[in-house]
């Protein structure tokens, strides 16, 4: 993605319209680094002590924003996105999700996100709330296909909807 997500977070002045766009892009983000750290997986991973971490740089291709009634940030508004998970300039898996806003203060959204990865090795699940703003996105992994069926652990976004999107997940099995 070119375009930076965060700007219209911290630009009250943007309209409730372009403030959804850039929410709803961060979200996207999000959801092609989840892909990106499951094709890491696939590639390249460490082990520490049952502890299996998988880094990743996320490419995102497709998003849609569904914006119900009213305009703005409210309730039921639904982004979906999908996205390549890169390493060393190619793609080891891919991977898609939904986030759907349930709780708004003010122009901040709260939304509940859903991310499936898929990989060589099998497809990892991460879930989390995620109040929109600056800083890391935390994931819980919950569960897998394949050598991930046990999963569980701890997804970690940052730069999230910019070029140097990158995510760590660590996952015990």
């Amino acid at each position: 993605m070119s375009r930076n997500p965060w700007r219209a977070l911290e630009d009250r002045s943007c309209g409730a319209r372009a403030r959804r766009r850039r929410i709803a892009a961060a979200v996207a983000a999000a959801l092609v680094i989840g892909a990106g750290t499951a094709a890491r997986a696939a590639a390249d991973t460490s082990h520490d002590g049952g502890t299996e971490v998988i880094e990743l740089k996320v490419r995102n291709d497709q998003y849609a924003a569904d914006d119900k009634a009213p305009e703005g940030p409210s309730l039921g508004d639904t982004y979906v996105y999908s996205g390549a998970a890169v390493q060393d300039g190619r793609t080891v898996g891919h991977g898609g999700g939904t986030c759907q806003v349930v709780q708004v203060e003010g122009d901040t959204p709260t939304t509940q996100c859903l991310i499936t990865i898929e990989l060589d090795r099998g497809s990892l699940t991460m879930q989390s709330l995620w109040t929109s703003g600056p800083g890391s996105l935390d994931m819980a992994v919950t569960g897998g296909t394949g050598d991930f069926g046990s999963a569980r652990g701890t997804a970690r976004y940052w730069d999230i909807g910019t070029a140097d999107e990158r995510v760590r997940v660590e996952i015990l099995h």
